[in-house]
């Protein structure tokens, strides 16, 4: 169980550092500050995230799921709000932030996945 929280939070971190390099407007000042980030993503994510998910749910549906890449770069803001040396300059930025870390986290998945499913 906690080498799979590891893991996760290993490539947490790791999406957050290569959409720091990729895309513009994204920054993180040390290494400290991107673990510090890639916990925090996690707590936001637990907590804020599902009742940020059933508020918006019609506004989901109409977009035919699209406005999750929305919610996600808000986490993504929500974290670089209340996390000195980590910035996120605007919507763009985040969402497409957002789109790296996805797919970070997405293999994170598949590397730790459990076969016996």
């Amino acid at each position: 169980m906690l080498a799979k929280f590891l893991v996760r939070l290993v490539f947490a971190a790791l999406g957050l550092w290569v959409a720091s390099m990729v895309v513009p407007g994204v920054h993180v000042n040390s290494t400290g500050t991107l673990i510090a980030a890639a916990i925090l993503l996690g707590v936001v994510n637990a907590l804020v995230r599902p009742v940020v998910f059933i508020l918006t749910l019609p506004l989901t549906v109409i977009t035919l799921g699209l406005f999750l890449l929305v919610v996600n770069a808000a986490m993504i803001g929500l974290v670089a709000m209340l996390l000195r040396g980590f910035t996120v300059d605007g919507l763009i930025p985040g969402v497409l932030a957002a789109i790296v870390t996805g797919i970070a986290s997405w293999i994170g998945g598949m590397a730790i996945r459990d076969d016996r499913r």
